[in-house]
């Protein structure tokens, strides 16, 4: 079936995706996706795992880059000057692709990681990552800081989905497995205080998430097939039905960055809604 999406299609919001690039281009591990200045859309493992796809507005996908050294990347951001992070969570890396090259270079990386997943950027452009232990359904939580990880908490439960408020004063931070949706204060050195329980879900997993320009989240909810929009008070706002159950991660384009754009790692393609 084709997945190619015409955005004469869409004007207004709706509560169920349509397709966007053709089934199956992406391995079933599709990830990142980002947005970059000119509305590109970047995920990893398009056709075989370690690789990078660009994505037009078309829908149109072609190979950006591959990793090195088996390398596999998970989470993408693109920071205000339009450079690529890409978590490696097989080498425990963070690359960097200098904006204007294809090429990635080890921006940080530490041993003690289990598998760097997602990232979040600050408008300052400090990073945060969650890493996450599948096996024993817990995780942790890093900042990137002169180029060096630094843990910032530990023993929490399986995380995955971060990001940052567009005010920069919150990070979000979700447990796949144990269904919760963290928030805390970020200070001035970037460091973060005041966990508190933003929301959390009875059924189904948490994946990626992304803030919009009012600061509601949207998250993937990974085997339901759906992104729910939470508010930054916890209330849950609206929920997308996707063609997908395996929602991976979203990410804003398209005119005004309103459109959204989802990776499904059952189907390999991503769909998209307003």
């Amino acid at each position: 079936m084709s997945c190619l999406f015409f955005i004469s299609c869409f004007n207004k919001k709706t509560n169920f995706s349509k397709d966007f690039t053709k089934e199956h281009l992406f391995t079933r591990g599709i990830e990142g996706p980002a947005t970059n200045s000119l509305g590109e859309i970047f995920a990893v493992n398009f056709k075989s795992e370690g690789t990078i796809g660009k994505v037009d507005k078309y829908g149109n996908v072609v190979l950006f880059t591959e990793l090195p050294n088996g390398s596999v990347g998970n989470g993408i951001r693109f920071d205000k000057d339009d450079n690529m992070f890409i978590a490696d969570y097989v080498k425990h890396n963070i690359f960097i692709i200098k904006q204007g090259t294809n090429q990635p270079v080890i921006y940080a990386s530490d041993s003690q990681m289990n598998q760097p997943n997602d990232l979040a950027i600050s408008k300052n452009g400090t990073l945060y990552a969650s890493d996450p232990n599948w096996s024993n359904n817990t995780g942790n939580l890093w900042m990137v800081q002169d180029n060096k990880m630094v843990l910032l908490e530990s023993n929490m439960g399986t995380t995955n989905g971060i990001e940052v408020s567009p005010d920069g004063k919150k990070l979000y931070v979700n447990e796949s497995i144990q269904r919760n949706i963290w928030v805390y204060d970020i200070l001035e050195d970037n460091s973060i205080t005041n966990k508190k329980l933003l929301t959390n879900f009875k059924d189904f997993g948490l994946d990626g998430m992304r803030c919009d320009a009012k600061g509601n989240l949207y998250v993937c909810r990974y085997g339901k097939g759906t992104v729910v929009v939470v508010s930054p008070k916890g209330k849950l706002l609206r929920e997308i039905t996707l063609k997908g159950k395996q929602p991976t991660n979203i990410t804003f384009g398209g005119k005004a960055n309103k459109q959204c754009f989802v990776t499904l790692a059952d189907r390999g393609c991503l769909e998209t809604f307003y």
